[in-house]
Order: structure tokens, then C-alpha cells, then sequence
């Protein structure tokens, strides 16, 4: 079902965001207009959808019949005053450039119907520097989608309203898809805050010589009951694309230390081509990687240093998340089960080995947190001890 403030959204952006949740939304009941300046990004519409359409039927989000009413309600233009005329929402998916960004959503904020909200799908920037280039900063928001998975990110910026934030949250539940409303901004919203460090810390087990990058992968595959490790959901996410994250990446004190080395590793894959899933090659040889592969899961190597590195790095970035009030331990745990298609989330994981091992872990840890945040990681443990211990 609809709901009754929404009737047409506008996608800015031909791109694979766009052209993924216009097809979502369409599929949905609503009408979507697409922009792009660039007429072959518009042009490669129709193919992708009828893609993408084929996989949604096949993961069962929607049947034949919806998919087939769907192209009917998609509109395809390259001239920006018309895509946003009827407008009641517009998610912009451009270019990851801030000052890009900016202008974007300042124009859309002059030619767009009063009523129209504005988000932005960014993955790497803060809505926060965005929307001061508008003027109704009320409705502006992050509509952040993560490709093939249902979770959807909404993020308020300084001004914006409750009203609007209730409207982005009965949309997304309106498509079938899993809103998070995060309390505050945060960089990598919360499951790429997760993600992130769990493959940064794979990616540093190997570089260090402490383990292979099979049995990385063994190790998280087997005590995070998943069919792919770090290694392996590198290789779908490309290659080009975390060096890419590594290279824009803001300054710490352990981003400072680590970066060189993660880039050097990348470097030679990137040189050979080897990107991963799109080339071919890149950790794994595809199309039958080792991973998917019976007798991968039955070497019987020791897995437990790479474990426990792979968990201390999910487990205490979670509760970082929470000391920062980004959002609750609930909504943590439910960013990573709903956005991995994990069983477990992080601080369901803490539960299970303990806070004393977790603690324990913390301790003999080198260098992965930086001693603030090594601190807030105690703070918030004692505090959430306590209230468990009143709670009883």
C-alpha cells in the first residue's frame, strides 16, 4: 500500500541506485521519474530493471505479475524542471563529491513544488554538509539504501522534521523494505561502521602473516554461520571500489598507521585487474570460487586467533556505535542481521562469548581502537553491566 503523501518520486541520478530503487518503488504502486544528463546512462535503463526485476522475483520481494505492472509506472528524462514537476520526493544518488552534492540539491531546492522532500542516498557523506545549501532543511533527510538488501538508512540532518522523518520511515515499510532511523549521523551509517573495520582487520590479519585468507574466511563463515567470508564479500563489493573507500578515507590515529599497508595490498590486484567478481579474479577465482566449494569448510586448521580478531572488530565497533547514541542495541543488532542475512547480531554475539572474554580480547588487542575509544568501549561495558544487574 501507498501511502497518501507519496504519489511520484524522482530519481537523480541514472545510475545503479537509482535505477535499482525506482524499480522498487514502481514495483510498490508509485510513479518514478528518472533523471540523468547523460542520455546513455538514462538509455541503459530498461536493462538493468529487467535484471534487477528478474533477481527480486527470484528472491521472492515481489511476483511476475507486480514486476511486469511495474515499467509502466517509469519515466525516464534528462531534462531536470520536468523529472521534478510532480514531485512529492526526490532521492538524489550522484556522484560522491560534496561540492557536487550541494549544487544538486540547492537547484532541486529552488525548482522543486514546496511539499517536495529532498534526500540524498550518499554513502560516504554527512547529510549535515549537504543540506545547508537548502533552504527547507525541514524536509531533507538521508535516504541511504544498501544494494540488495532490504535495510534502508534515514538520517536527519539539523533542521529536519519529525514530520518528515515519520514520512521516510511508513515509505520505506510501504516498499517491504526494513527502515533503521538512525539517532544521529554517523559515518557509514551503522553497517558499513560495522563492516568496515571487519574487513579492515581480515585484510591486516593476512598482511601481518597471522592467517591465510582462506582461513579468515573459514574462520568467519564457520562461527558466523555465513556462505561468505571477508575475502569473498570483498570480491563482490570490487576490488577498485575499497581501495577506492581506503584511498578517501578520514584521518585517525590507527587510519594513519594502517593505511599504507592496506593500499600496498590492494595495489597488485588492482594492477593485474583482478577486481573481484566483475573480472573474474580477484582474492578468489570465479565463477566457482573455493569458498562455495564442499571441502573448503573442512580444513581443519586452528581458526581461532582470526575469530577472535573478526569478533573483537564487529563487537566492539557495535558498542562504539551505541556509546555515541547512533542508535540502540536493538536496532544495532537488527542493521547487521537484516543487512548481512546474519542469525546473529553483534551485541547477540557479545552475549554469547561474555563480556569477561570480550574484556579479555579488548586487552590484548594491538593497536585496532585507538585509546579513547578503547575507553568509551569500558565505559559504556560498565555502565550496561550495571543497568543489567538492576534490570535483574
Amino acid at each position: 500500500m501507498t501511502i497518501r503523501e507519496i504519489d511520484t518520486i524522482c530519481y537523480v541520478g541514472a545510475g545503479t541506485m537509482g535505477r535499482a530503487n525506482s524499480l522498487v518503488a514502481a514495483i510498490s504502486g508509485y510513479n518514478a521519474v528518472i533523471y540523468d544528463i547523460a542520455e546513455e546512462n538514462l538509455a541503459g535503463v530498461v536493462a538493468y530493471q529487467s535484471e534487477f526485476g528478474a533477481y527480486l522475483v527470484e528472491n521472492g520481494y515481489c511476483s511476475a505479475q507486480e514486476l511486469a505492472a511495474a515499467p509502466a509506472r517509469v519515466t525516464c528524462v534528462s531534462d531536470l524542471a520536468e523529472a521534478v514537476a510532480n514531485a512529492d520526493l526526490v532521492s538524489e544518488s550522484v556522484i560522491e563529491e560534496l561540492a557536487i552534492k550541494r549544487e544538486v540539491h540547492r537547484k532541486l531546492d529552488q525548482i522543486c513544488p514546496e511539499r517536495t522532500i529532498l534526500t540524498t542516498n550518499t554513502s560516504g557523506l554527512l547529510v549535515s554538509n549537504i543540506e545547508s545549501a537548502v533552504v527547507r532543511g525541514d524536509r531533507f533527510a538521508a535516504l541511504h539504501s544498501h544494494l540488495r538488501s532490504p535495510l534502508v538508512d534515514i538520517v536527519g540532518g539539523p533542521r529536519t522534521s519529525a514530520a518528515t522523518i515519520d514520512i521516510l520511515t511508513r515509505y520505506v515499510l510501504s516498499t517491504k523494505l526494513v527502515p533503521l532511523v538512525l539517532h544521529r549521523e554517523n559515518p557509514g551509517y551503522v553497517l558499513n561502521a560495522l563492516l568496515g573495520p571487519v574487513v579492515t582487520t581480515a585484510m591486516l590479519l593476512v598482511i601481518e602473516g597471522v592467517a591465510s585468507k582462506e582461513d579468515v574466511d573459514r574462520a568467519w563463515m564457520r562461527h558466523r554461520r555465513t556462505s561468505v567470508g571477508p575475502f569473498g564479500l570483498m570480491d563482490q563489493f570490487g576490488l577498485n571500489v575499497v581501495y577506492d573507500g581506503w584511498q578517501h578515507r578520514s584521518r585517525d590515529t590507527v587510519t594513519d598507521v594502517v593505511k599504507p599497508q592496506i593500499l600496498a595490498f590492494l595495489e597488485p590486484y588492482l594492477g593485474k585487474g583482478e577486481l573481484g567478481l566483475k573480472s573474474g579474479k580477484g582474492f578468489y577465482d570465479y565463477p566457482n570460487p573455493a569458498y562455495e566449494q564442499p571441502e573448503f569448510l573442512s580444513d581443519d586448521n586452528d581458526n581461532s586467533i582470526p575469530h577472535f580478531a573478526l569478533t573483537l572488530a564487529l563487537v566492539g565497533n557495535a558498542i562504539l556505535l551505541a556509546a555515541k547514541d547512533i542508535a540502540d542495541q536493538d536496532k544495532i543488532d537488527m542493521a547487521w542481521t537484516v543487512g548481512m542475512s546474519q542469525d546473529t547480531g553483534p551485541f547477540a554475539v557479545l552475549k554469547e562469548i561474555g563480556m569477561d572474554v570480550f574484556l579479555q580480547l579488548l586487552g590484548n588487542s594491538a593497536n585496532m581502537f585507538a585509546p579513547d575509544d578503547v575507553a568509551s568501549i569500558r565505559i559504556y561495558l560498565t555502565q550496561m553491566e550495571k543497568r543489567e544487574h538492576v534490570g535483574g
